[in-house]
């Protein structure tokens, strides 16, 4: 038969082909000729396969082995799982795979595969979601407690989302934070709907209330009532977001000098201008290559956030002479624009500023990350803030207003969030006790902090008992599984009865376990409070996992409150890449598509699929 290296029925049966060449060529005898199965050229065939080696060099065996082979279904699987992983990764748009470019580039790599539709990915990456979900929930199954994160925010297709995180500590002492969800919000704003949300974010992974310890958001009225809410319906703290109120001590103290704000302004006039021209920043470009300065932008700062005003004043000062330079240009500023240059007395202020927002810059950082504990050093960090800012010694007349400002926004503000509740309910500070780094709270009065040490005693004894009663059921259910005669039981219990007495004596030996119960918890609580403090430079999870065995109870209690972030920001942080998502070319997303993008980017690092087989397929 043609092509296949056979002969036609009734002709002699020839030997079987050997050469490699066959596997490219089909023969055709009545005309003794070989067609190559890739170009269609047919070459003159006498019973020799020479001249199909040795054929001009378009159509050689070596260049039709170095063609790219055909894809099979294994190799079709991995490509379009790459795909999907390239899109949750990078953040990029569904409709990527329909972009001309795109197809011709994949195409040059393996002209034998086509993409799936984009239809075929949205498929794959709510498969992906559900996937994902599930093994975040038997996570959060094995957990005794979380904190939760909380934020809103709008996109550029004018649509509210409610980002949710959870934190919680493992079982080897590490923090852990995943996404839970970038929730479309459909309905207004107000403390009932928004605590009706969380309760169906937790729902929706299986997390029943006693589970979380704390929320953790900002200043606004709407979600500080909705935690309120739930704090009463739950027993869920309130925690409000330290980076916020950082925020509000530093931008108020900023704005209460008229000279400060006036040269914020001026800066962030004279940065708007290298911005938008052209000319500027070339000529800029040049003076900095001059004068030997790092060949850095100037950064436009954003008005509500006080720390972008901090770097712009920076980098401002770092190229205080090439700015000055491009500036004296005649063909660069006339002299109607001389004003844009900043007046020496406006430089020096710069420079105390800088000076003295840098303890802050620093704060925030410490207290934006998630991987390690960040609650209980609250407390410690905002003395240490006050203790910098009164050894700061200033020149100029605005920065000593705002030296004397700035302490009392931390007064107000700061302090009073955690320095005036009650110890019951004063999560910052109980946080801080179970931290040994800071146990003997030393920034509070002696009478103060054995309040919050007497507080951890009776909370310790709590999960004792909690404890005592979840071994106690679990014994009991172990008993009546065990195949006992019913008569000798009952024999068994009446003998017992008898022998030991009525229940007064009994509630006699209840009393005497409650007593030895408040022995043991008041020696481990005496002995950890009694011991030297772990030094600041040391990790206090890698001390309780070090310790866990001597502190049973203590270590249980302290794992339900470390694991608590002092600041909002991994909720924040969602939106950074709910914004690359939702961006206007993305806006055809539905709400929906863009919280499963954005939960399988901000959780693919911590999940590693195992391999299916199929086209779904996709290992992170």
């Amino acid at each position: 038969m043609e092509g296949t290296g056979e002969c036609s029925e009734g002709e002699p049966r020839k030997r079987q082909k050997m050469s490699k060449v066959w596997e490219h060529f089909r023969l055709n005898r009545k005309d003794n000729t070989a067609q190559c199965i890739h170009c269609k050229a047919e070459l003159a065939y006498h019973n020799s396969t020479t001249s199909m080696l040795h054929e001009p060099k378009s159509h050689t065996l070596d260049s039709f082995v170095q063609r790219v082979p055909g894809c099979s279904v294994v190799q079709a699987a991995e490509f379009t799982n790459s795909i999907l992983n390239m899109i949750i990764t990078d953040m990029r748009p569904l409709s990527v795979v329909e972009d001309e470019g795109f197809q011709k580039m994949i195409s040059t790599f393996n002209p034998n595969y086509t993409p799936p539709s984009r239809t075929y990915f949205v498929k794959m990456m709510e498969k992906k979601y559900e996937e994902i979900k599930d093994k975040l929930k038997n996570i959060l199954k094995e957990t005794d407690s979380i904190a939760l994160t909380a934020d809103i925010w709008t996109s550029v297709a004018t649509e509210a989302y409610l980002g949710v995180t959870c934190h919680f500590l493992g079982e080897d002492w590490k923090m852990k934070s995943h996404t839970l969800t970038t929730m479309p919000l459909e309905e207004r704003h107000t403390a009932a709907n928004i605590a009706e949300w969380l309760e169906e974010v937790i729902a929706k992974f299986d997390v029943p209330p006693e589970k979380v310890r704390a929320v953790i958001h900002d200043n606004g009225a709407n979600i500080v009532a909705a935690v309120k809410i739930l704090a009463e319906k739950h027993k869920w703290a309130s925690v409000r977001c330290a980076g916020h109120t950082l925020n509000l001590v530093v931008q108020n103290a900023l704005k209460s000098n008229q000279s400060i704000s006036k040269c914020v302004a001026a800066a962030r006039c004279l940065v708007e201008h290298f911005k938008k021209s052209e000319l500027a920043s070339t000529k800029l470009k040049d003076k900095q290559q001059q004068m030997g300065t790092a060949s850095h932008m100037l950064i436009q700062d954003v008005s509500t956030r006080w720390n972008s005003t901090f770097h712009m004043l920076c980098r401002l000062l770092e190229q205080r002479w090439p700015v000055t330079a491009a500036l004296s240009d005649p063909a660069l500023t006339p002299r109607r624009k001389h004003y844009l240059d900043l007046k020496p007395e406006q430089w020096n202020i710069i420079e105390e500023m800088s000076k003295a927002l840098q303890p802050f810059e620093e704060a925030t950082v410490f207290l934006s990350g998630q991987d390690y504990v960040t609650l209980s050093a609250l407390p410690q960090l905002v003395q240490s803030l006050k203790k910098s800012i009164q050894t700061q010694v200033f020149e100029t007349a605005p920065a000593q207003s705002y030296q004397a400002e700035v302490m009392a926004q931390i007064t107000t503000r700061w302090e009073g969030l955690f320095m005036c509740q009650p110890q019951s309910s004063n999560t910052v500070l109980l946080t801080a006790a179970l931290d040994p780094r800071f146990k003997k709270l030393k920034f509070l009065p002696p009478d103060e902090a054995f309040k919050i040490q007497s507080m951890v005693q009776t909370m310790v004894l709590d999960v004792k008992k909690k404890m005592r009663q979840k071994n106690s059921g679990e014994n009991e259910v172990s008993t009546d599984a065990q195949d006992k005669p019913v008569e000798h039981q009952q024999n068994t219990n009446t003998f017992f009865s008898n022998l030991l007495g009525s229940s007064e004596s009994s509630t006699s030996d209840e009393e005497d376990e409650e007593q030895h119960l408040n022995q043991d918890v008041q020696k481990e609580v005496l002995m950890y409070f009694g011991e030297h403090t772990l030094s600041k430079r040391e990790n206090p999870l890698l001390w309780w996992k070090s310790n866990a065995a001597r502190y049973p109870t203590l270590s249980k209690l302290a794992k339900f409150f470390l694991c608590i972030p002092a600041t909002s920001t991994p909720s924040e942080r969602l939106f950074s890449a709910a914004g690359n998502i939702a961006s206007k070319r993305r806006a055809s997303l539905s709400s929906q598509h863009v919280d499963m993008l954005t939960f399988l980017h901000s959780n693919h690092n911590y999940f590693k699929s195992e391999t299916v087989e199929g086209m779904n397929n996709f290992e992170f």
